[in-house]
């Protein structure tokens, strides 16, 4: 296990159901996942849900369209969204350069059983 963790170091992917995004896996435990994207203006996950995975995402930088369980609303740098366990949800970014660090519990780990459309 790497108790250090140099975004740099780690091999970029291209995450599936998203578009013109660019993540890396900072942490991957039993219980949690972090992983750091990157994501185009007007790109990003298309309405998909996760059986049994709670998401939060945390903008760093931008400004992203989000919605989940019918709601929408617009975030900015500094603010976090919830997207519960089984919930459809979209992320859009509206701004040219977004970076979000998103947390999965337990982890996504980019297996397609995790994923509903």
């Amino acid at each position: 296990m790497k108790y250090l963790i140099r975004p740099s170091e780690l091999a970029p992917y291209s995450p599936a159901n998203h578009t013109g995004t660019r993540n890396v896996r900072l942490v991957q435990g039993r219980n949690v996942e972090v992983v750091l994207g990157e994501i185009e203006r007007g790109k990003g996950a298309a309405p998909h849900a996760h059986p049994g995975i709670e998401q939060v995402c945390y903008l760093l930088e931008g400004t992203a369209h989000v919605e989940v369980s019918g709601e929408s609303f617009e975030m900015r740098a500094g603010e976090a969204c919830f997207f519960p366990a089984d919930e459809p949800h979209l992320f859009q970014a509206t701004s040219d350069k977004v970076r979000v660090l998103v947390i999965y519990s337990p982890p996504y780990l980019e297996k397609p059983e995790n994923v509903r459309r």
